[in-house]
């Protein structure tokens, strides 16, 4: 029984949510998300809640998809009424990043500065070597952070990369010098 699915879903003041046959679409002044629903799930809206369950409690499928299909209703919600952000931590002697626009440019350790877009819907803030990507949408806000992170991997000897703020790299030891006598 999937305890996360049977939870119903508040919608928040100023959020409209219409269900449209196999998607559910949310709408605010921020913008409008949609996500499709699975045709093993059933999605009810009733007054300011929205209802997720199934019709066999007893198939495993339908209860892993009961479990994840509330929850991205609840990410659409939540993103559209408080919005998400990940924070990116760039290291390294000389590294610089800049925002202009919609466009970050990063110069971390390659012959040229590297020009990353920013995708439309998601807005970018550039605080001395933190980066911090916002958004209304979870998985756009996410992959777009690890799309940065992967222009440069924190490496494990001295740590200089783009790295997530809250990231805990596993430092290895260099080679040590062979003692001559």
């Amino acid at each position: 029984m999937s305890r996360i699915g049977k939870q119903p879903i508040e919608i928040s003041a100023g959020i409209e949510v219409e269900i449209n046959g196999d998607f559910i679409i949310a709408k605010n002044a921020k913008g409008e998300l949609k996500t499709a629903i699975h045709p093993k799930i059933k999605v009810e809206k009733k007054e300011n809640q929205i209802i997720v369950s199934i019709s066999n409690q007893k198939d495993r499928e339908q209860r892993a998809l009961w479990g994840l299909s509330r929850t991205l209703i609840a990410n659409m919600i939540e993103g559209l009424d408080k919005g998400f952000e990940k924070k990116l931590e760039v290291n390294g002697v000389g590294y610089k990043i800049n925002l202009s626009g919609q466009k970050l440019i990063l110069n971390v350790g390659y012959s040229h500065p590297v020009e990353f877009e920013l995708p439309s819907g998601i807005s970018g803030k550039v605080e001395n070597n933190i980066i911090i990507i916002s958004g209304f949408d979870k998985q756009l806000v996410g992959e777009t952070a690890a799309r940065i992170r992967k222009i440069r991997k924190p490496e494990p000897y001295k740590g200089k990369g783009i790295k997530y703020f809250d990231e805990i790299i596993r430092r290895k030891a260099g080679k040590v010098a062979a003692k001559s006598e």
